[in-house]
């Protein structure tokens, strides 16, 4: 039927019966053969895209750094990002000595972690504020994993940290190309929050052997370190703990005073360094022999040398995926916040090219797995850093520590190092987050916390496995299971809204109308029939108007929120349709996106329904029931009590009707009722 003429018909007619016409919005049927998907649309855009690109625009593609060197501000940005660098570059070389140690590798493995990564970064890299090196996190799963697999006195423990670096790189550097990032978007925050605070518990008992003074059992999992402690206890030494709490008291007394103003927040970044000069004062005026020292650390820039071990990537290739995932999400996820307070854009994918390149090179130079520090980040940001000149100058102070500073950290005590780690994740505790997470969400708080205790119980992979199980499951059921509403009209308007969200909100007797705020495809659609059951069968709480009519004749389902159909969909609601019309129902479309009216279209469902019951409004469809509705009532008060066949007969040659220019020529409802 065409809706335009009918629309006409029922306004001449009703005009001339003095009756208020039924306005309806002609709803386009869209033509297959004028359909672009929308991948291939985009794929086009993309194309053309890169073709009036401009050489200058390609080289700031691949080399982004020629973004801000190219309109580089020497008056207003030179000394920020020299004083930001400075200041981050002094920070880093104590914590990068520290972050090595926990990862089980010689300090001059974190000071080379932090050399050439740092270069490479600042001419790949995108972000301009994130300062990249070793993190305690990343050194803790490299110490996991290669733990179990070497002593990390051997040599080829450390030939396998460099082998991950390579690998991860590698990793980085395919997801960057192909554009793979919104993968981690199927991570929940919730995991990441509770991963990283159970990993931060970890990371800090793990320390404890250099407050101590003797050694524990070396585990991701909580209950073997705590057990191994206590095995111990009767070899406990009192100088290591009294320096290693000395230290760490001045380390949070510094980073709080850092926070509470802007004139103090040299003390934050000046921390590490201040816990490195009065460990080794300690140790040169005192000498106590029961405290561990750093010993002696090899001057001289690292060699170029191409990884080896190539046999051990099969078992590394978990780990390397972990780390990769965890370097991500960390890395991207500072990097955009700091993009966002600078204001300047950020492409993920770039940023992901850009640390897999500092990652590979990185590992041609003896660097273990390195990534986004949120600790230095945000020093370098606070110190007002401006371009990536600033991580040049962290690379040029690594530099001249190489070179010239080795051996001052011979006399460095263990317990300092160890409680520059421990003073740095203590920040990922995220508490926080948690409390926020069971006032506004149970669910998020539930998978917060089941992340947290499994990573604690039985380590990190594990602790991860799961948590990123339980976030997928959430969102499959979420998929599987979305939300519907029925929705009712708001007083004096055209508009209809959730009646639960709504109260005042009322309904038509013998119409539902039902709002589907998900795709829908093979998961979700035996849900859907069932709700869409339920909805006929129960009734409404909120106030009814229209006819007086004992049942639902109509089920009104609103698509506008509905992005996708797939062909279960198509053939679940060819099957509903089919049951609905068996009971005397008929179900109207209203208001479909395009490719959704396009995949109707196509596969014959919308001829199967009538093109007549698809509607751009749901107004418009509720208009031309109200009709039907009204005609049924009617033609049931002349029947006393009408045979079932006959009155199915009756609605089905109502229905045909829909075929004639005047089945819409029905009077409305008086406005009062309506």
């Amino acid at each position: 039927m065409d809706i335009s003429y009918a629309t006409s018909s029922a306004a001449d007619a009703a005009a001339a019966a003095g009756e208020r016409p039924v306005k309806v919005l002609p709803l386009e049927h869209p033509s297959p053969s004028s359909s672009i998907s929308p991948s291939a649309s985009s794929m086009g855009r993309w194309i053309s895209k890169l073709r009036e690109m401009s050489a200058m625009e390609w080289m700031e593609l691949f080399v982004p750094c020629a973004r801000w060197i190219r309109n580089y501000r020497w008056k207003v940005c030179l000394q920020a990002d020299l004083i930001a660098g400075t200041t981050v570059g002094i920070m880093l070389v104590p914590q990068g000595m520290s972050y090595a140690k926990l990862a089980g590798l010689h300090p001059i493995y974190g000071l080379y972690s932090s050399f050439v990564p740092i270069f490479v970064y600042a001419i790949f890299g995108s972000s301009r504020q994130l300062a990249i090196g070793p993190v305690a996190l990343v050194s803790l799963l490299v110490s996991n994993v290669l733990g179990k697999i070497v002593d990390s006195s051997d040599e080829l423990y450390t030939e396998l940290a460099i082998l991950l670096a390579l690998m991860v790189g590698v990793l980085e550097c395919l997801m960057g190309l192909f554009r793979l990032g919104w993968l981690l978007r199927f991570i929940s925050h919730s995991v990441i929050s509770g991963f990283t605070t159970a990993s931060s518990f970890v990371i800090a008992i793990s320390q404890a052997k250099y407050f101590l003074g003797y050694d524990i059992t070396k585990s991701s999992k909580i209950i073997p370190l705590i057990s191994s402690i206590l095995v111990g206890a009767g070899d406990f030494k009192w100088p290591p703990f009294l320096m290693g709490s000395f230290i760490l008291g001045v380390l949070i007394l510094m980073k709080e005073l850092g926070k509470t103003s802007k004139k103090l927040r040299f003390l934050r970044a000046a921390g590490p360094l201040t816990a490195v000069i009065l460990g080794t004062s300690f140790v040169k005026i005192i000498h106590p022999s029961s405290i561990s020292l750093v010993g002696d650390v090899p001057r001289g820039l690292p060699k170029f040398s191409v990884p080896r071990e190539f046999q051990h990537v099969k078992s590394l290739m978990t780990t390397a995926i972990l780390i990769t995932g965890v370097a991500i999400l960390e890395s991207v996820g500072i990097a955009k916040a700091l993009a966002a307070k600078n204001g300047y854009e950020l492409d993920s994918n770039q940023e992901l090219f850009g640390l897999g390149v500092a990652n590979i090179c990185g590992s041609f130079f003896s660097s273990y797995p390195t990534t986004g520090s949120f600790s230095r980040s945000a020093v370098n940001h606070e110190s007002g850093a401006k371009t990536g000149l600033s991580g040049i100058i962290m690379g040029i102070i690594m530099t001249c520590a190489l070179l010239f500073m080795t051996p001052l950290f011979r006399d460095i005590p263990q317990c300092a190092l160890a409680a520059i780690v421990i003073s740095a994740v203590m920040g990922l505790v995220d508490h926080q987050e948690a409390i926020f997470l069971w006032r506004v969400d149970k669910k998020d708080f539930l998978l917060w916390l089941i992340t947290c205790i499994t990573t604690l119980i039985f380590g990190i992979e594990i602790g991860v496995l799961v948590g990123v199980g339980f976030s997928l499951a959430f969102v499959i059921h979420e998929s599987a299971n979305p939300h519907m509403a029925v929705l009712g009209r708001l007083p004096g308007t055209t508009v209809y809204r959730n009646i639960l969200q709504y109260p005042e909100a009322y309904t038509y007797n013998g119409i539902v109308i039902v709002r589907i705020d998900a795709p829908i495809y093979f998961a979700n659609t035996g849900y859907i029939k069932d709700r869409l059951r339920e909805y006929e069968l129960d009734e409404s709480h909120s106030t009814s108007r229209g006819p007086e009519v004992e049942r639902i004749y109509f089920v009104i389902i609103e698509m506008s929120p509905v992005t996708y159909v797939d062909s279960s969909a198509i053939q679940a609601l060819k099957d509903l349709h089919q049951e609905y019309k068996s009971r005397g129902i008929q179900i109207i479309i209203a208001n479909p996106n395009r490719e959704v009216h396009l995949s109707l279209s196509k596969s014959g469902l919308l001829d199967i329904i009538g093109k007549e019951w698809c509607f751009v409004r749901i107004h418009d469809a509720v208009q031309v029931c109200l009709q039907y509705v009204q005609k049924m009532k009617g033609m049931a008060a002349k029947m006393s009590e009408p045979p079932p066949r006959r009155q199915l007969s009756f609605l089905r040659s109502l229905w045909k009707q829909g075929d004639d220019s005047s089945s819409y020529s029905e009077p409305l409802l008086l406005d009062k009722e309506v």
